[in-house]
C-alpha cells in the first residue's frame, strides 16, 4: 500500500469541521510533503467523492460526506484502487515440477490465505470511520488537537 494512503486518511481528518475550502498548498504543509504528491492524493479522493474540490482563489477540498460515513476502507479504495492487495501469479505451474492448468482450477492454499486476509482486512477497515479516527485523535492527543489544526487550517502560520 502506497504512502498516499496515510496522507489521504490525516487529511480527511483535518478536513472534519472545516466549513471553508482548504488548499491543497496548505493541506501538504501541514503534513510537510510535496504540494504535488498531496494533490494527487486529495484529486484520487474528489474523483471517489469524498471530498469536493471548490476552484478559483479561495478553491480547496472540504469533506464532501459527514466523516461517520467516510470509511477508512473508502480512502484506501480511492487512492489504491479496487484490486486485492495481492495477485496470484499461480506459482504452481512454473518450474521443473509445474501442475497443469487442469491440476490448478482451484485456488491454492497460499492463495485462499491471502483472500481471506484480504476479507478481513478489507472488513475492519470498513469498520472505522473518519469520525471514530477523530474520536481516538482526541482520546490520545486532547480535544484542542484537532481544534488547533481547524485553526492553523483557515490562517496557516509557520
Amino acid at each position: 500500500m502506497s504512502g498516499g494512503v496515510e496522507w489521504a486518511v490525516h487529511c480527511c481528518v483535518a478536513l472534519t469541521g472545516v466549513t471553508e475550502p482548504v488548499p491543497a498548498a496548505t493541506l501538504a504543509r501541514l503534513n510537510d510533503v510535496s504540494m504535488t504528491y498531496l494533490a494527487k492524493q486529495m484529486q484520487a479522493l474528489a474523483r471517489a467523492g469524498l471530498v469536493h474540490s471548490v476552484q478559483g482563489k479561495s478553491g480547496g477540498y472540504v469533506l464532501a460526506r459527514p466523516a461517520d460515513e467516510i470509511s477508512v476502507l473508502d480512502v484506501v479504495l480511492a487512492i489504491e484502487g479496487p484490486e486485492p492487495q495481492f495477485t496470484c501469479t499461480e506459482v504452481r505451474q512454473r518450474g521443473p515440477l509445474a501442475a497443469s492448468p487442469e491440476d490448478c482450477l482451484r485456488a491454492c492454499a497460499v492463495h485462499r490465505a491471502m483472500l481471506a486476509a484480504e476479507q478481513a482486512w478489507r472488513t475492519s477497515l470498513r469498520g472505522v470511520t473518519v469520525a471514530d479516527l477523530v474520536a481516538t485523535v482526541d482520546q490520545d492527543s486532547g480535544p484542542d488537537v484537532l481544534a488547533r489544526v481547524r485553526g492553523w487550517l483557515v490562517s496557516p502560520t509557520d
